[in-house]
């Protein structure tokens, strides 16, 4: 009898080990099964759209590369796509810089430093639409920045980047490192503060200043953080939509038109969803060239150190 209790008990026992190890497959299946439709299935069904003769509505017939063709023989997708390497590599370098810079002087234990923390976090909490309006406004020359200056009596200065052709992405650029300094910032700040402080005072015990130990100490140490927040911003700006549209509406002209903002025009005002679809997949690509790559850095660092471990 005290066998077939103890068989009983072992059974349950198992029987729960098995339950546990089974709910957080139950409880994150759901979530992947959505990720992986949103994802695979609908990226896989705008390919297909990509490849038909779909104009207003969805449709079927097979139109092979016909679409990508007319699409890269378009100047208007070539202004977007050479915008958007433009504004990625300025939009990102500079972000990256002013956040770097924001985070050492607080990494310098300042006086309230909860408080310019806030402050520097705080454009982070507007939305794309909001920030792009009130910039908007203050690159208007007949009410913004210039106006306030030219009714001082600088009547030679000149700051209305959104109504010149040839200056009107770096007021894109300016107005998206304003509102992504911040958030570069917090990373670069996390990863100053985890730095190994023995390191740090031995440095300063060998004579180093402070500025050589930011350059030769500190800075290699968060090397993999300036990866992931060059990496999280390229994603930004390859998807920036909002910000373009809020301050400029891609003009004057086409001089600040997009990929996601032509996508959206083909799609939704020109009904071309083939070519639109198709413009989608350009986008998609080039997303896949920042995140496979650093997809693949990651795995074979995990593989490094789980080696060394």
């Amino acid at each position: 009898m005290s066998s077939a209790v103890y068989s009983g008990t072992a059974g349950g026992t198992s029987t729960g080990e098995k339950l546990r190890k089974l709910v957080p497959i139950f409880v994150i299946a759901p979530s992947i099964l959505a990720s992986f439709i949103y994802v695979f299935v609908f990226a896989g069904w705008t390919f297909y759209i990509s490849l038909s003769d779909s104009t207003l509505l969805p449709t079927y017939g097979f139109r092979g590369l016909e679409n990508y063709v007319s699409l890269w023989n378009n100047r208007r997708w070539g202004v977007a796509y050479s915008n958007l390497f433009f504004f990625s590599f300025f939009y990102v370098f500079a972000a990256m810089a002013v956040g770097l810079l924001l985070a050492v002087l607080l990494d310098q234990k300042i006086r309230a430093e909860s408080f310019w923390r806030t402050m520097y976090m705080y454009p982070l909490a507007v939305s794309f639409i909001v920030t792009g309006t009130v910039w908007q406004w203050l690159y208007n020359p007949t009410a913004g920045i210039q106006f306030l200056v030219n009714s001082l009596g600088w009547t030679d200065f000149q700051f209305a980047l959104t109504t010149d052709r040839k200056n009107a992405i770096w007021a894109i650029i300016i107005t998206g490192v304003w509102q992504s300094a911040g958030f570069t910032m917090a990373l670069f700040l996390a990863g100053l503060r985890s730095v190994d402080g023995d390191i740090i005072k031995a440095a300063s015990i060998d004579g180093a200043s402070t500025f050589r130990i930011y350059r030769k100490v500190i800075l290699p140490t968060i090397a993999p953080i300036f990866l992931a927040v060059a990496v999280v911003q390229l994603q930004a700006a390859i998807k920036t939509f909002d910000l373009a549209v809020a301050l400029t509406n891609s003009g004057p002209g086409i001089s600040t038109t997009f990929p996601a903002t032509y996508v959206y025009d083909l799609m939704f005002q020109r009904g071309e969803i083939g070519e639109g679809a198709a413009a989608a997949m350009m986008i998609l690509a080039a997303l896949a060239v920042v995140l496979v790559p650093y997809s693949l850095y990651l795995t074979w660092r995990r593989r490094r150190e789980s080696g060394r471990g």
